[in-house]
């Protein structure tokens, strides 16, 4: 198929890469155009000078970027270029309101909008195993999937326009609070004189058992804050979810303190530590 993929970053790059080993035809664009060089000399395919030229007749285009305004000025660029019935998947994390907005805006112009914000971090996009949750169109979705399954483990569709982005809120709310529990057992056990490897040994194999503590527990023991997800991202997705909350009445009492002990977290200079990184607020002098 004919594709297009804008926005090469840390999880871009890996999910573009993906998409050309399963034998599409590939063009890309980011904003650095010497990211995109080095994607074409590790994966093939087109670097292309602009949104548009990337998008010129492709049948999906991808993106994976930063913002709702992000989004919004990438397609309003490739929206006019995209072959008619052409579907515009986007994999960044924005508010429901964005992708409902964008929803509307290709209907109107005979084209579809998939918001499809993935979990499963940097690791994820580069072996493949994302997982994926999609709001739109039911029909375009179908002809989506298939395409999206060379970069992830697991695809749905969860509802409408915009399904997708509160899919992804609640992952992010489940996350908030996990990790924060996973501070302070970390912190207890260190207090209480324990061994955290040792507890993890005791703890990992049964109820406590999670994909966070499996992945960041150790690395949390040993201070190393540098695996993936950063606050600075934690803290965008976190502020969607209670501007989100403030509008559908959901009271998130622990994801809004979470949220502000992140914003510890940065003004100790770890706006780019990963999220585990909470235990470490615990931990100051």
């Amino acid at each position: 198929m004919k594709v297009a993929f804008v926005g090469l970053g840390v999880m871009g790059f890996p999910m573009a890469g993906h998409l050309a080993k399963a034998g599409h035809e590939v063009a890309v664009f980011n904003r650095s155009p010497a990211k995109a060089q080095r994607w074409v000399q590790s994966h093939g395919g087109r670097a292309c000078a602009t949104v548009a030229e990337a998008a010129e007749g492709a049948e999906i285009v991808f993106l994976c970027v930063g913002d709702d305004d992000d989004v919004r000025g990438v397609v309003s660029q490739a929206a006019p270029a995209m072959a008619a019935g052409a579907i515009l998947v986007d994999h960044t994390t924005t508010s429901a309101k964005v992708a409902r907005e964008l929803a509307v805006l290709l209907e109107q112009n005979g084209r579809f909008f998939i918001d499809a914000p993935v979990s499963g971090g940097q690791a994820g996009a580069e072996n493949g195993q994302l997982t994926v949750m999609c709001g739109g169109d039911r029909a375009a979705y179908g002809r989506a999937e298939p395409v999206i399954m060379a970069y992830a483990k697991a695809v749905r569709l969860m509802g409408g326009p915009g399904a997708g982005q509160l899919t992804k809120m609640v992952n992010q709310i489940a996350i908030a609070g996990l990790v924060q529990g996973l501070a302070e057992g970390m912190h207890f056990a260190k207090r209480a004189g324990l061994d955290p490897l040792e507890v993890y040994e005791a703890i990992s194999k049964g109820a406590a058992q999670s994909w966070q503590m499996d992945n960041r527990w150790k690395t949390m023991a040993q201070g190393k804050f540098d695996f993936g997800f950063a606050v600075d991202w934690m803290r965008k997705d976190l502020g969607l979810v209670l501007d989100e909350a403030a509008s559908n009445g959901a009271q998130l009492d622990v994801t809004a303190l979470v949220d502000g002990f992140y914003e510890e977290v940065q003004a100790m200079g770890g706006r780019r530590w990963d999220t585990s990184s909470l235990v470490a607020r615990l931990e100051r002098p």
